[in-house]
């Protein structure tokens, strides 16, 4: 059956075979089809999911946009990314304009920010998104009422630190990640926590740093201007750390023979340079996030953690 076919067929005014017949030829000579945002006004729900994303450009959140949108078509629905620039007022005029728009459901992705001071105001709106029957779901532990499906951040960092601690390295230096959001507090915490459940805490090293290439690039050419190497680095996230493993590499310093190099996240460009970092379930992530949103079940807002593992590559050795 045509689309205009659908439409008159719903329609509730009687309307003669011959007359029918005119119309739908009208229609498909036009191409028509009916508004989807006519039918969200009508019905109070489209099949449109917001995406929230802290940084547009992130492979992270690419991973996790996959996975919400194959699940998102495969039933039918529609992706709609807003990139929100790591800001909470922008998260919440992004809800504003889902809940404007009908859509299904809202996926915040970004971690957000410690002691931020838009955290009331931003679980405000997405209660007022709940109900209007917009299903919420975060891919982050944040202060807001709705299931959550994430990874253990801080579990992740603590287990990728003990790998190298394994291999024989002790002083070991963490590049973070941007100051004031909770993810890189979370891996910090995680580092730390490691090593001094080790005993090597007066042995490891924090470096400002970022989420970037550029960022991981200045924090190893800090420490090369400041001999001697630790023994190991590892970075808040892969491009951080490809981004420190150049900056070795420049200086022409071997990896892994002189200092054994470490990310988080498992991206592609982990695999390509072939390097030691813990797997993190991002697209998994996006693809659960998705299916909550697809099978409106309102219910108790629950956490979901899903599991990570390390994966051992050619940028870390044992230390003789």
């Amino acid at each position: 059956m045509s689309t205009a076919s659908r439409v008159l067929a719903g329609s509730s005014h009687p309307i003669s075979a011959k007359t029918r017949a005119k119309v739908i030829a009208t229609a498909e000579k036009l191409g028509y089809s009916p508004s989807a945002l006519a039918r969200a006004l009508v019905s109070r729900s489209s099949r449109l999911i917001g995406v929230l994303v802290s940084d547009i450009v992130n492979p992270y959140f690419s991973v996790i946009a996959r996975g919400i949108d194959d699940v998102a078509s495969r039933a039918g629905y529609v992706t709609m990314l807003s990139n929100v620039d790591r800001r909470t007022s922008t998260e919440i005029s992004r809800l504003q304009t889902m809940r404007d728009y009908r859509a299904a459901g809202v996926i915040i992705a970004g971690s957000g920010l410690d002691a931020d001071p838009l955290a009331a105001d931003l679980a405000k709106a997405v209660r007022q998104a709940k109900e209007q029957g917009i299903q919420a779901v975060s891919l982050a532990t944040r202060d807001i009422d709705c299931p959550v499906v994430t990874a253990d951040n801080e579990r992740a960092a603590h287990d990728i630190t003990d790998h190298l601690v394994s291999l024989g390295h002790r002083r070991i230096a963490f590049i973070e990640g941007p100051a004031g959001m909770t993810t890189s507090r979370q891996r910090r915490d995680g580092f730390l926590a490691c090593m001094n459940a080790a005993k090597l805490g007066d042995l490891a090293q924090c470096l400002p740093g970022g989420f970037d290439f550029e960022a991981g690039h200045l924090a190893a050419m800090r420490l090369i201007a400041r001999p001697p190497l630790p023994d190991a680095i590892l970075a808040a996230n892969d491009e951080t750390a490809v981004g420190a493993l150049n900056a070795l590499r420049q200086a022409n310093i071997d990896v892994p023979g002189e200092i054994s190099v470490a990310g988080m996240n498992d991206l592609r460009v982990a695999q390509f340079v072939g390097l030691t970092t813990v797997s993190l379930p991002l697209y998994e992530m996006g693809a659960m996030a998705a299916q909550h949103v697809i099978d409106n079940r309102p219910g108790e807002a629950t956490t979901t953690f899903l599991s990570h593992r390390v994966i051992p590559r050619e940028t870390t050795t044992r230390r003789t």
